[in-house]
């Protein structure tokens, strides 16, 4: 028995098997340089038939429009597999999320739209992330940011694809964070003065970071934001929000998003629910 087993393990793995378990590591290490080295050693078999599967995979992948899987040559070369959505893709996603906002019990005071039920489907926030993404194939990101608490998921989202960490701007210091750095922002419209908080141990110094959040209106919460960046002499790569909101002030003048909210408005409709400039920002 021991015998036969231990013949077994030496087997080498089926072709059918070892691209469905390559394309699978693929999707699960995004972004992450995978070498030939490594998955010859997995399935045992010669760099050659490894190179003839990924440029399969790399195939189904364009044709399917699940993303680019980039091939560096070299002794230090493999394979990296970039998420990425189509221009049609984003657009039927886009609308599907539109049609979902378009409901006037949404509407709360003040302004905003109640979004945490689609913000905690794993299969919408899968396809925003992918979305949100595509715009930075070509960027290096070390981190992502958002404010507590409605912008966790979506982050985590993005974060996911990108295969970076990401971390929570709080509004209050906690003893559980350790020395954590602040800095205080104008709010939108009301003006107020607000504080914000991050721990020294969650961001390098000098990071490239990609800020996200869940819904913007004037845009004070990602300013301060951006200036807690700085504090840590990173780099803001971009800002990318879910949904962003009419407001009579603009503090952002840079900025992607998925859809574009009004409420109020004088016709007495109470919500019109547009996609946001992601197409302009994304595809073009």
């Amino acid at each position: 028995m021991l015998e036969l087993t231990s013949m077994i393990k030496r087997m080498k793995t089926r072709r059918s098997d070892r691209l469905v378990d390559m394309a699978r590591f693929l999707l699960e290490h995004p972004r992450q340089l995978i070498s030939l080295s490594h998955f010859a050693e997995r399935y045992e078999s010669a760099k050659s038939s490894i190179s003839e599967d990924l440029a399969i995979i790399k195939r189904t992948f364009a044709d399917r429009g699940t993303g680019r899987l980039e091939t560096v040559p070299g002794a230090a070369g493999g394979a990296r597999f970039v998420p990425t959505m189509s221009k049609e893709e984003a657009a039927e996603f886009v609308e599907d999320i539109r049609a979902m906002v378009s409901d006037e019990t949404r509407v709360l005071p003040g302004g905003y739209v109640y979004l945490s039920d689609l913000l905690g489907r794993p299969d919408i926030l899968r396809q925003a992330g992918r979305l949100i993404t595509t715009q930075y194939v070509n960027e290096e990101i070390d981190a992502v940011m958002t404010a507590a608490t409605k912008g966790i998921p979506l982050a985590q989202a993005v974060a996911e694809q990108l295969n970076v960490p990401f971390v929570i701007v709080r509004d209050d210091a906690k003893v559980t964070e350790g020395p954590m750095v602040s800095v205080n922002y104008l709010t939108g419209s009301s003006k107020r003065v607000e504080k914000m908080a991050l721990s020294r141990r969650s961001l390098k110094p000098g990071a490239r970071v990609l800020i996200v959040d869940d819904f913007m209106k004037a845009g004070g919460t990602i300013q301060g934001m951006q200036t807690l960046v700085r504090e840590f002499d990173g780099e803001v790569v971009g800002t990318a929000v879910f949904a962003e909101g009419r407001s009579t002030v603009r503090l952002l003048e840079k900025f992607t998003s998925l859809l574009h909210v009004e409420t109020n408005l004088s016709s007495g409709q109470p919500i019109a629910v547009q996609a946001g400039n992601y197409e302009e920002e994304i595809f073009n």
